[in-house]
């Protein structure tokens, strides 16, 4: 498959919109609540959040097929919001998905590897992470990244409370 990353602008959002709505439904179908899923994905991944995050200075990497065509995943660095001792240089990797037909391309570590390069340009010294406690796919893929269990959390979807892992990794 082939695609490019591009940093996107507040022009963005309706995509970044679009993607995230259909990477969370993808990854956690059968797994959370639909009713749940709708909920958050209202709430968390509107093209009004989207618009939010980047006034508010977060940083977002689009993937998408190299004609344009099509949105294929996207990473979302912020101000960290997690339960955690706050470190001078910290900021956290809020999002980070891929639509599964690019999973085995390459895209995956290739949006972690511009993620970390955005957190270092940021001139952050820790990225931190929440990753939902029953993915071990994702929890694999973040420790072959370099990431370390670093705590937990409860984090909200829908009206069901979950318990997340907390990663960070030294930049």
């Amino acid at each position: 498959m082939d695609w490019r990353l591009r940093r996107t602008g507040p022009a963005d959002a309706a995509i970044l919109s679009l993607v995230a709505g259909a990477t969370f439904l993808e990854a956690f179908a059968g797994v959370l609540d639909g009713a749940d899923i709708l909920a958050h994905v209202t709430r968390n991944s509107s093209p009004a959040a989207f618009e939010r995050y980047l006034a508010d200075g977060a940083v977002a990497t689009l993937a998408e097929a190299r004609d344009g065509a099509a949105p294929l995943g996207y990473t979302l660095l912020t101000t960290p919001d997690l339960p955690v001792a706050p470190a001078p240089g910290d900021i956290e990797l809020k999002r980070i998905y891929a639509l599964f037909p690019t999973h085995g391309t390459g895209l995956g570590p290739a949006l972690m590897a511009q993620a970390i390069a955005d957190a270092r340009d940021a001139g952050s010294r820790r990225l931190l992470l929440g990753v939902y406690g029953g993915n071990r796919r994702a929890q694999r893929f973040y420790e072959k990244q370099g990431f370390t269990v670093a705590g937990e959390r409860r984090f909200q979807v829908g009206t069901t409370w979950h318990d997340d892992l907390i990663y960070a990794r030294a930049l």
